[in-house]
Protein backbone atom coordinates (compact mmCIF):
# COMPACT_ATOMS: atom_id res chain seq x y z
CA UNK A 1 0.00 0.00 0.00
CA UNK A 2 1.43 3.28 -1.11
CA UNK A 3 0.07 6.39 0.73
CA UNK A 4 0.95 9.92 -0.24
CA UNK A 5 0.47 12.74 2.20
CA UNK A 6 0.19 16.32 1.04
CA UNK A 7 1.21 19.07 3.41
CA UNK A 8 -1.37 21.82 3.73
CA UNK A 9 -0.09 25.30 4.29
CA UNK A 10 -2.04 28.13 5.77
CA UNK A 11 -1.01 31.74 5.53
CA UNK A 12 -1.25 33.13 9.03
CA UNK A 13 -0.31 36.65 8.16
CA UNK A 14 1.14 39.39 10.30
CA UNK A 15 -0.24 41.62 13.00
CA UNK A 16 0.38 45.34 12.88
CA UNK A 17 0.86 46.05 16.58
CA UNK A 18 0.97 49.81 16.00
CA UNK A 19 -2.40 49.72 14.26
CA UNK A 20 -3.82 47.53 17.02
CA UNK A 21 -2.56 49.83 19.79
CA UNK A 22 -3.81 52.88 17.90
CA UNK A 23 -7.24 51.28 17.59
CA UNK A 24 -7.31 50.48 21.30
CA UNK A 25 -6.36 54.05 22.19
CA UNK A 26 -9.06 55.33 19.84
CA UNK A 27 -11.59 53.05 21.50
CA UNK A 28 -10.54 54.34 24.91
CA UNK A 29 -10.84 57.96 23.75
CA UNK A 30 -14.36 57.45 22.37
CA UNK A 31 -15.30 55.56 25.55
CA UNK A 32 -14.12 58.47 27.71
CA UNK A 33 -16.10 60.94 25.58
CA UNK A 34 -19.21 58.76 25.90
CA UNK A 35 -18.90 58.38 29.67
CA UNK A 36 -18.28 62.12 30.03
CA UNK A 37 -21.44 62.92 28.05
CA UNK A 38 -23.45 60.49 30.21
CA UNK A 39 -21.98 62.13 33.33
CA UNK A 40 -22.92 65.60 32.11
CA UNK A 41 -26.37 64.25 31.23
CA UNK A 42 -26.77 62.98 34.79
CA UNK A 43 -25.71 66.36 36.24
CA UNK A 44 -28.09 68.25 33.95
CA UNK A 45 -31.01 65.98 34.88
CA UNK A 46 -30.09 66.35 38.55
CA UNK A 47 -30.18 70.14 38.21
CA UNK A 48 -33.48 70.00 36.27
CA UNK A 49 -35.25 67.95 38.95
CA UNK A 50 -35.84 68.86 42.60
CA UNK A 51 -33.64 67.30 45.27
CA UNK A 52 -30.49 65.24 44.96
CA UNK A 53 -31.17 62.74 42.18
CA UNK A 54 -28.32 60.41 43.13
CA UNK A 55 -29.56 60.23 46.71
CA UNK A 56 -33.17 59.68 45.61
CA UNK A 57 -32.22 56.83 43.27
CA UNK A 58 -29.50 55.02 45.21
CA UNK A 59 -30.26 55.81 48.86
CA UNK A 60 -34.02 56.45 48.99
CA UNK A 61 -34.60 53.90 46.19
CA UNK A 62 -37.31 56.12 44.73
CA UNK A 63 -38.78 54.27 41.72
CA UNK A 64 -39.93 57.42 39.88
CA UNK A 65 -36.49 59.00 40.10
CA UNK A 66 -34.94 55.75 38.89
CA UNK A 67 -37.35 55.55 35.92
CA UNK A 68 -36.52 59.10 34.81
CA UNK A 69 -32.79 58.58 35.29
CA UNK A 70 -32.78 55.25 33.44
CA UNK A 71 -34.83 56.60 30.54
CA UNK A 72 -32.62 59.66 30.23
CA UNK A 73 -29.45 57.54 30.32
CA UNK A 74 -30.83 55.20 27.66
CA UNK A 75 -31.72 58.18 25.48
CA UNK A 76 -28.28 59.72 25.94
CA UNK A 77 -26.57 56.40 25.26
CA UNK A 78 -28.37 56.15 21.92
CA UNK A 79 -27.40 59.76 21.18
CA UNK A 80 -23.74 59.11 22.04
CA UNK A 81 -23.65 55.93 19.94
CA UNK A 82 -25.17 57.80 17.01
CA UNK A 83 -22.73 60.69 17.49
CA UNK A 84 -19.79 58.27 17.45
CA UNK A 85 -21.04 56.29 14.46
CA UNK A 86 -21.73 59.39 12.38
CA UNK A 87 -18.60 61.29 13.41
CA UNK A 88 -15.85 62.22 10.99
CA UNK A 89 -13.37 59.50 10.04
CA UNK A 90 -10.46 61.68 11.14
CA UNK A 91 -9.55 60.84 14.73
CA UNK A 92 -9.42 64.34 16.24
CA UNK A 93 -12.43 65.58 14.28
CA UNK A 94 -14.33 62.39 15.13
CA UNK A 95 -13.72 62.90 18.85
CA UNK A 96 -14.73 66.54 18.60
CA UNK A 97 -17.88 65.59 16.65
CA UNK A 98 -18.80 62.97 19.24
CA UNK A 99 -18.29 65.32 22.18
CA UNK A 100 -20.08 68.31 20.64
CA UNK A 101 -23.06 66.35 19.30
CA UNK A 102 -23.28 64.31 22.48
CA UNK A 103 -23.40 67.46 24.61
CA UNK A 104 -25.84 69.05 22.17
CA UNK A 105 -28.00 65.96 22.69
CA UNK A 106 -27.91 66.58 26.46
CA UNK A 107 -29.12 70.13 25.85
CA UNK A 108 -31.92 68.94 23.55
CA UNK A 109 -33.02 66.37 26.16
CA UNK A 110 -33.16 69.13 28.78
CA UNK A 111 -35.22 71.32 26.46
CA UNK A 112 -37.59 68.40 25.83
CA UNK A 113 -38.00 67.80 29.57
CA UNK A 114 -38.68 71.49 30.16
CA UNK A 115 -41.26 71.56 27.35
CA UNK A 116 -43.01 68.48 28.71
CA UNK A 117 -43.07 70.13 32.12
CA UNK A 118 -44.76 73.19 30.61
CA UNK A 119 -47.19 71.50 28.24
CA UNK A 120 -48.38 68.49 30.22
CA UNK A 121 -50.57 68.71 33.33
CA UNK A 122 -48.80 68.78 36.68
CA UNK A 123 -45.15 69.44 37.41
CA UNK A 124 -43.51 66.42 35.84
CA UNK A 125 -40.03 67.06 37.18
CA UNK A 126 -41.46 66.80 40.69
CA UNK A 127 -42.23 63.13 40.03
CA UNK A 128 -38.78 62.28 41.30
CA UNK A 129 -39.77 63.31 44.83
CA UNK A 130 -42.82 61.05 44.96
CA UNK A 131 -41.93 57.76 46.67
CA UNK A 132 -44.97 55.97 45.16
CA UNK A 133 -44.36 54.64 41.66
CA UNK A 134 -46.76 56.29 39.27
CA UNK A 135 -47.68 55.88 35.65
CA UNK A 136 -46.71 59.45 34.84
CA UNK A 137 -43.05 58.60 35.57
CA UNK A 138 -43.24 55.79 33.00
CA UNK A 139 -44.91 58.10 30.49
CA UNK A 140 -42.30 60.83 30.96
CA UNK A 141 -39.46 58.30 30.89
CA UNK A 142 -40.73 56.67 27.72
CA UNK A 143 -41.22 60.07 26.10
CA UNK A 144 -37.65 61.09 27.05
CA UNK A 145 -36.34 57.89 25.49
CA UNK A 146 -38.42 58.40 22.34
CA UNK A 147 -37.16 61.98 22.05
CA UNK A 148 -33.63 60.65 22.49
CA UNK A 149 -34.16 58.29 19.55
CA UNK A 150 -35.37 61.18 17.40
CA UNK A 151 -32.47 63.28 18.66
CA UNK A 152 -30.00 60.51 17.70
CA UNK A 153 -31.54 60.07 14.25
CA UNK A 154 -31.24 63.80 13.64
CA UNK A 155 -27.46 63.52 14.03
CA UNK A 156 -27.07 61.56 10.83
Amino acid sequence: MNTTYTAATTEIGTVDVGLLVGGMLGTLAYFVIGIAVLGVGFLVLDLATPGNLRHQVYIDKNPNAAILLAANHLALAVIVVSAILTSDDGFAQGLADSAVYGLFGVLLQLIALRLMNLLLPGRLVELVGNPQMCGAAWAVGTTLFAIGLVNAAALT
